[in-house]
C-alpha cells in the first residue's frame, strides 16, 4: 500500500495535535493542571508519536517519544510539571513542530535545537526518577511480572473508527509480542463478508519487562471499541495494575485530536480546494437563478403560475443550498486565536512585562479564508499592545494599577459583519507625542483635530513614535500594513484610546468573502450594488434638506442631524446628461460605517438581489470606492460599493 497518499492528513491532524499541546501547557502553566489536560496533552503527544511510526517518520517517533515519558510520569501521578518543566515541553512542541515542517516540505532541520531539547527532556526525566529502578524494571522477572497475558477481541465496527489492528499488532511486535494465536470463530462465510468489518481477534504474550504503559498506550484508542483483557502472570506483591483504568482515561481523551474514536464517524476532511470549487459553483447557481428570476418578471402571472412558483421554489432552494455550503468555510474565530497565549507569553517574557491574556467569542464563525488573513495583523496589534500599551510592573504599580497588564481579545457579530477588538488598559496613546511626530514627517493635520483625526495618523506608512528601534517595534512598519491588509478583506479597522486607561483596536470583517445580499442602484447608464448590511434606509430629500457648505462640499439634514452626501457619479465619473434630461429628483442612500454615516446621491432605486462578489484585482485593479464586482441576472458586470471607502474619502476631504 502507497502509505504516502495519506502524508497530508498527518501532517494535518500532528499540527492540532501540537496546538492542543501548546494550549494545554499554557494552560497549565496558569494554573490549570488537572487531569483532564494533562490527558489531551498526553494523547496528542501519543497520537503523533503513532502516526509518525505508521508513515516511517522514525526521528519524529523517538523525539517524541521522550515527550510521552515526562507526560505520562506526570499523568500517573509520579511528577509534577512545574514551569521550568513546562517551558522545556513548550520548546519540545516548536521543536517537533519544525521536524514536521521538515518531513512535509523537506525543510531544514534545526540539529543542535534538537539535541538541546532532547538534553533537556532527558535531564528532567532522570533528575527526577533515579536510574537503579529503572534499570532493574527491565529486567525479566526482577520486579515486575513473569509475563503479561492478553486477548484482543475488536469489535466489527472498528474499521469505521480509523483504527488499524495491523498497526498495534506492529507495536506489540516491537515490544515482542510471542505465542500469538488467532481467532476466528466469528469470521462468515466468504460471501457474507462485508470488507468494513473487523471479524479476527488475537491472543498472545508479552514479557514481563515490558511496562503496563507502553501496553496500555498500544491500546489507548481502541479501549471502547473491543473486548480487552489484559492479565499480569506471577504478579508481585505489590499488584503492578489495581484495576485497569482503560475505560476511566475514555471519556477525558474524548476531545483528543485524532482520527479515531467518535470524531471519525461524525466528520470528514476534505481539501480546501475542493470546497472552493463547490462555493464557486453555488455562486454561479446564483447568477443563473437570478437570470431566470429577471427573464420571467415579464410573464403572464396567470398563464405562468407553475413555472412562477417553480421558479419561487428554486430561489428558495438556491439560497438554502448557499447557506448550507457556506457553513462549511465556517470555523471558529478560535482558531486564529489559540495561537495568541504562546506568543503573549513570549513576549511578555523578553520585555520583562506581566500580562494576562483573555479572550473571548472565541466559538463566534468566519469564513475560513477570513480567518487566515486575519491572524498577521493581529500579530501586529497584540504586539504593540505588549510592546507600547502596557507599562512595566514598577510603572503599573506606580500608577495604582494591578502589576500584570491584561489584554482582552473578543469577537461578535454585528449585523453582517464580525466585529473583533484588541483591548488594553495601558497607558494609552499619547496625543502630543503623536502630533510632535506627525508635525515633523509634514502630515496633513486640520486646525484642532479630533481625538479620531489624531488617532487616524499612527496609520500613514512609517509612522513610528519610538525612540529606538527593537526587534518587537519601532520600526514604522505595522500599523498600515495592519489597515492596509483589513482593508483588502473589505474591512475596517478603528482605534479608541483614553490616557492612563488603556486602547481599543476594532476591526469590522464581513463574515465572508463569496456572497452578499445587496441593494441594487442605478447612476446614470450603470447599476451599482450597495451592500444590504450597511444600508440604513433610502429617501428622496426636499430642497431645503440638502444644504451647500464651504469648499461646495454637500450635507443632508436627516431629522436632527446632518451628514456628508455624496454623488456617485461624480466620484465614480459616470455621464448622467440623459437622467438628467428626465427631471427625476435624486434619491439618497444612507448608509453607515465605522467611520460614520454618509448619504449616497443615486438615481433610481432597482430592488434587492442576491450577488456573487467577484475579486477586482485580480481581473483588473484596486478602485478606490469599490470593494468588488458581480454579474447581474442580464449578464452586465456592476460594481460593489465600498462604503468605508467612502466614508474615509469623505473623511480625509474634510481633514484636508
Amino acid at each position: 500500500m502507497d502509505m504516502s497518499r495519506f502524508h497530508a492528513a498527518f501532517f494535518e491532524e500532528s499540527r492540532e495535535g501540537l496546538d492542543t499541546m501548546e494550549s494545554g501547557l499554557l494552560g497549565m502553566e496558569a494554573g490549570r493542571s488537572d487531569a483532564d489536560t494533562i490527558n489531551l496533552i498526553f494523547r496528542a503527544a501519543h497520537s503523533i508519536k503513532g502516526g509518525a511510526g505508521t508513515f516511517g517518520f522514525r526521528y519524529i517517533s523517538d523525539f517524541t517519544h521522550v515527550m510521552e515519558t515526562l507526560l505520562d510520569e506526570a499523568r500517573a501521578g509520579k511528577r509534577h510539571l512545574d514551569s521550568a518543566a513546562i517551558s522545556v515541553l513548550l520548546t519540545s512542541v516548536d521543536v517537533l513542530r519544525g521536524m514536521i515542517d521538515h518531513a512535509e516540505n523537506g525543510s531544514g532541520l534545526d540539529q543542535p535545537a534538537i539535541d538541546a531539547s532532547k538534553r533537556e527532556l532527558d535531564t528532567l526525566l532522570t533528575g527526577v526518577a533515579p536510574a537503579a529502578p529503572t534499570a532493574a524494571a527491565a529486567k525479566p522477572g526482577s520486579d515486575g511480572p513473569e509475563c503479561w497475558r492478553i486477548v484482543f477481541r475488536p469489535y466489527p465496527s472498528l474499521f469505521l473508527s480509523g483504527n488499524d489492528p495491523l498497526r498495534m499488532l506492529r507495536e506489540l511486535d516491537e515490544l515482542g509480542a510471542r505465542d500469538m494465536a488467532c481467532f476466528d470463530d466469528t469470521l462468515p462465510a466468504f460471501a457474507e463478508l462485508d470488507p468494513v468489518n473487523a471479524y479476527l481477534g488475537w491472543s498472545f504474550e508479552l514479557p514481563g519487562s515490558v511496562k503496563r504503559g507502553a501496553i496500555d498506550d498500544v491500546f489507548a484508542w481502541v479501549e471502547d471499541q473491543c473486548d480487552l483483557v489484559i492479565e499480569a502472570i506471577e504478579p508481585e506483591p505489590a499488584p503492578v495494575v489495581e484495576a485497569a483504568p482503560v475505560v476511566a482515561e475514555a471519556a477525558a481523551d474524548a476531545h483528543a485530536p485524532s482520527a479515531g474514536g467518535g470524531a471519525a464517524e461524525s466528520s470528514i476532511r476534505v481539501g480546501v480546494g475542493k470546497v472552493d470549487a463547490l462555493i464557486n459553483l453555488v455562486g454561479e447557481l446564483v447568477i443563473t437563478q437570478a437570470m431566470i428570476r429577471q427573464r420571467a418578471e415579464s410573464l403572464d402571472p396567470v398563464q405562468f403560475e407553475g413555472l412562477l412558483a417553480a421558479i419561487n421554489q428554486l430561489e428558495r432552494n438556491s439560497r438554502d443550498l448557499q447557506e448550507a455550503v457556506m457553513s462549511v468555510r465556517m470555523l471558529p474565530v478560535d482558531f486564529a486565536f489559540s495561537r495568541f497565549p504562546r506568543m503573549v507569553r513570549d513576549l511578555a517574557t523578553r520585555l520583562g512585562k506581566k500580562v494576562r491574556l483573555k479572550t473571548t467569542g472565541e466559538q463566534t464563525e468566519l469564513d475560513k479564508g477570513v480567518i487566515e488573513k486575519i491572524v498577521d495583523p493581529l500579530v501586529h496589534l497584540i504586539r504593540n499592545s505588549i510592546d507600547h500599551g502596557l507599562e512595566a510592573p514598577e510603572e503599573r504599580r506606580a500608577a495604582g494599577k494591578d502589576e500584570t497588564g491584561t489584554i482582552a481579545l473578543s469577537a461578535m457579530h454585528q449585523g453582517g459583519h464580525i466585529v473583533i477588538e484588541v483591548t488594553d488598559d495601558g497607558r494609552g496613546l499619547n496625543r502630543d507625542r503623536i502630533l510632535r511626530k506627525a508635525i515633523e514627517r509634514n502630515l496633513p493635520i486640520g486646525e484642532n483635530p479630533s481625538d479620531a483625526q489624531v488617532w487616524e495618523l499612527i496609520f500613514h506608512p512609517g509612522f513610528s513614535t519610538a525612540d529606538t528601534l527593537t526587534d518587537v517595534s519601532g520600526r514604522g512598519v505595522g500599523m498600515d500594513v495592519v489597515r492596509r491588509n483589513i482593508q483588502a478583506l473589505g474591512g475596517g479597522v478603528d482605534i479608541r484610546s483614553e490616557t492612563g486607561r488603556g486602547s481599543t483596536m476594532t476591526i469590522r470583517l464581513p463574515l465572508t468573502l463569496a456572497i452578499l445580499d445587496g441593494m441594487t442602484v442605478a447612476v446614470g447608464d450603470e447599476v451599482f450594488v450597495v451592500p444590504l448590511n450597511v444600508v440604513v434606509e433610502s429617501l428622496q430629500p426636499k430642497g431645503d434638506e440638502v444644504r451647500t457648505i464651504g469648499g461646495g462640499d454637500r450635507v443632508l439634514r436627516l431629522r436632527e442631524d446632518y451628514i456628508p452626501m455624496l454623488n456617485l457619479a461624480e466620484r465614480y465619473g459616470i455621464d448622467t446628461t440623459a437622467s438628467a434630461l428626465l427631471d427625476t429628483p435624486p434619491i439618497a442612500v444612507v448608509v453607515e460605517s465605522e467611520r460614520g454615516r454618509i448619504a449616497l446621491e443615486v438615481d433610481e432605486l432597482l430592488g434587492q438581489q442576491q450577488v456573487v462578489i467577484k475579486n477586482l484585482e485580480s481581473n483588473y485593479r484596486k478602485v478606490p470606492g469599490v470593494s468588488g464586482a458581480t454579474i447581474l441576472g442580464d449578464g452586465r458586470v456592476a460594481l460593489i460599493v465600498d462604503a468605508d471607502g467612502l466614508a474615509q474619502h469623505v473623511r480625509l476631504k474634510d481633514a484636508a
